[in-house]
């Protein structure tokens, strides 16, 4: 799958490590509606770096369909409840 870190570019993800990031997207939505901003802070840097780690980036030059987009490591909790759905950052995880 392609995943697309805004601000940044898009990267390929195994389907296999869903269950994995699935786990940080709960975390980061139970901070969300707890009001949490440290720990939002922290669960969406560490959703952030796991997809980075896990990933291999795509050329700047090349545009694929994001089949995930997920915020910008500067998204503040506002920006990231808009961008939800109730399925979270990674639906279907």
């Amino acid at each position: 799958m392609i995943v697309r870190i805004m601000g940044e570019g898009q990267v390929r993800l195994a389907d296999s490590h869903l269950t994995e990031l699935s786990e940080l997207d709960d975390e980061l939505l139970a901070e969300m509606d707890n009001g949490d901003g440290p720990g939002f802070r922290r669960t969406l840097q560490a959703l952030l770096t796991k997809v980075r780690e896990l990933g291999e980036p795509l050329p700047d030059d090349s545009l694929e369909p994001s089949e995930l987009i997920l915020p910008s490591s500067d998204a503040t909790l506002e920006e990231v409840r808009e961008l939800l759905s109730d399925d979270g950052l990674i639906p279907g995880a």
